[in-house]
């Protein structure tokens, strides 16, 4: 059912701005994406610090409930991915990671706006939808699929 499915926006962001954005996750420091984000009760969190906050939870909980937990690890752990994540940003809109079609096309119009401006340091934006048909799956287990 195409209904039910949700979205999540995502930026990617130039070297400069990937550090003021981890540090300050509702853009203060920026006006134009500050105003975005708050117009949509919205925040940055980084992907490459979710991640690391996946791998530490499940090593301090059990690795056994966490089917990415080895992926996430060696993810993180790769030098280039690293760089690569530490300038992905997920939108979380009112705390979630996903939420509806409308709210996801109006932030999507709005940050696509923004990054017309070389000054924003977004480079690149992102919508994705939960269907499993559209979203590369869990490696499984045993398997070094990446």
């Amino acid at each position: 059912m195409q209904d039910t499915w949700q979205f999540q926006v995502r930026i990617t962001v130039s070297d400069e701005r990937a550090g003021a954005f981890r540090a300050d996750p509702a853009a203060q420091a920026y006006a134009p994406l500050r105003d975005v984000l708050s117009q949509h009760r919205a925040v940055l969190t980084c992907q490459f610090d979710a991640f690391a906050g996946y791998v530490k939870e499940a090593e301090e909980v059990g690795t056994a409930a966490y089917p990415l937990y080895e992926w996430t690890r060696q993810t993180i752990e790769n030098p280039e991915k690293k760089a690569k994540y530490l300038r992905s940003f997920t939108v979380y809109v009112e705390g979630e990671q996903v939420y509806s079609k409308e709210t996801a096309d109006a932030l999507e119009a709005a940050l696509l706006s923004l990054a017309l401006d070389p000054e924003s340091g977004i480079e690149r934006v992102f919508k994705y939808d939960t269907n499993p048909a559209h979203n590369p799956q869990p490696p499984q287990s045993g398997s070094n699929a990446q």
